[in-house]
């Protein structure tokens, strides 16, 4: 399920902050904590008590925004079991001071309303290369490192279950890492850039030239994507993650026309709350 499908930390109408979930046997697996990621959950009808485990492909806000929150909220919504999060560093450092930022409310709740303590359900894990990250009775899970630089390590992830195999790209210029991660596999979802709106959104800020260098260094186009998806032999590319998140003059028809130059499975433009 697509949580939220917008690129960049500036808060929207149009779209919420990147984050996916994946649902196996009633565990929510998500991937990204973009602002606004637990109400998402509750739209989407997902128990917050069933997060077991959390994904950050990188350390930039607009998929991180909500990490400390959406664990702090699903705690206070009955979590009472184990959570591991995986991630780039200093994702153990962001963890122990988000609950000690929130102390204070946090033990209020354990001693009036009977809570579990919530520090020690956590286990973080921090990931600095690619390779093997976990498996359990639903899933197994690799990573591989993507080109994300300033922010790095960035990293994709794939999800192998008995039924099918989901990879999600996290934010990337064209990676054969990425390629070679997802190969053969069901659903690809892939963050996406129109190039041509770029100049549009820049103009919002103060050093456009800067951010419109930044975002085409370190992003993929539409046409890329759709590229990369057909090298990896998907059968589904879906677009997510759109640069620009909200442009009027971008339609679907546009995002489509771009990811079919190069692909020929199935695509699908990304849209929240989309279950797949």
């Amino acid at each position: 399920m697509l949580l939220g499908t917008g690129g960049g930390p500036r808060p929207r109408t149009a779209s919420s902050a990147s984050a996916q979930v994946i649902i196996s046997n009633g565990s929510a697996y998500v991937i990204d904590c973009g602002d606004g990621v637990a109400r998402q959950m509750a739209f989407a009808g997902v128990p917050l008590a069933s997060l077991r485990h959390v994904f950050i492909t990188h350390q930039h806000s607009d998929h991180t925004a909500d990490y400390g929150n959406l664990i702090w909220l699903a705690w206070t919504a009955g979590l009472n079991s184990r959570v591991d999060t995986w991630g780039p560093a200093p994702l153990e450092r962001m963890t122990r001071l988000f609950f000690e930022m929130n102390q204070s409310d946090i033990d209020t709740r354990i001693a009036n309303e009977g809570r579990v303590p919530l520090a020690p359900l956590v286990r973080v894990h921090e990931l600095r290369e690619g390779g093997p990250v976990m498996a359990d009775d639903n899933l197994r899970v690799t990573a591989t490192l993507v080109d994300h630089a300033p922010v790095v390590p960035a990293f994709a992830y794939r999800f192998d279950a008995a039924d099918r195999s989901i990879v999600v790209s996290g934010d990337t210029a064209p990676s054969q890492n990425l390629v070679k991660l997802a190969a053969g596999a069901d659903v690809l979802v892939h963050s996406v850039m129109y190039p041509p709106a770029i100049d549009r959104l820049v103009a919002r800020v103060p050093d456009a030239a800067a951010l419109k260098a930044s975002i085409l260094a370190h992003q993929t186009s539409a046409e890329l994507a759709g590229r990369v998806a057909q090298d990896a032999g998907v059968k589904t590319l879906v677009l997510s993650h759109f640069v620009p998140p909200d442009d009027p003059d971008v339609t679907d028809a546009m995002w489509l026309d771009a990811a079919r130059r190069h692909f020929r499975g199935a695509v699908i433009v990304g849209k929240d709350l989309l279950e797949i």
